[in-house]
This record gives C-alpha cells, structure tokens and sequence, in this order.
C-alpha cells in the first residue's frame, strides 16, 4: 500500500487547508487511517484518526473543533480539513494507514505512511 498525501501550503493565520491522502496499490477500505504531524525540532504527534467505516473519528484536543477528518473509501481518500489555523499548527503532516478497522493515537498501530505534505501557518 502506497500512501500520497497533498494539499499543504502557506496560509496566513486564520485560514483554511484541505490535506488529502489516496492510497494505492493492495488497498482496502477496511482500514483506519490517521493524521500524524511533525513541527520543527518536536516529535510527530497524533493529529486525527478515522476508523473504517469512517462513523468514528478522534481528534487531539489541540485540533478539535478546528480540524474534521473524513474519508471516501470509494476513492480510497482520506482528508483532513484545517480551519481556523494557527501559527502552531505548523508542521510536516503524514497520513498513515492502519491494517486494523479501528483508528488508534498510537504510531505503532499504524503500517503504512505517507511522504508528508508541508503546511505553513504565518502569523
């Protein structure tokens, strides 16, 4: 399973990104996908994650009520929309596949991993 994700950008403080992350190769909709992110000097963090069917999703408390994942398994796409952006949301984000049907925080739950796609918030 190969995972591409794309959408980041520069965007000023209060803006909006779409993330977007198509899997291809030995795919199946029955797995959970998750955001991961990486801000300069920090650890990769857990963003959002979705479960397989997509009716069950879980956020950090620092993107919630900010950030909504979804998917579209017809397209084997998951997205992570960004509103209300901050300055610290700035970060390298992975998407990452998990080959179980539930979404987890942990990185280990997670198979497979997108290059990343850089987001820039300025202030």
């Amino acid at each position: 399973v190969q995972l591409q994700a794309s959408g980041g950008g520069l965007v000023q403080a209060g803006g909006s990104l779409r993330l977007s992350c198509a899997a291809s190769g030995r795919t199946s909709s029955s797995n959970a996908m998750g955001w991961f992110r990486q801000a300069p000097g920090k650890e990769r963090e857990f963003v959002a994650a979705t479960t397989r069917s997509g009716g069950s999703t879980d956020y950090a408390d620092s993107v919630k009520g900010r950030f909504t994942i979804s998917r579209d398994n017809a397209k084997n796409t998951v997205y992570l929309q960004m509103n209300s952006l901050k300055p610290e949301d700035t970060a390298v984000y992975y998407c990452a596949g998990s080959n179980t049907p539930w979404g987890s925080r942990v990185e280990s739950a997670y198979k497979y991993w997108g290059q990343g796609t850089q987001v820039t918030v300025s202030s």
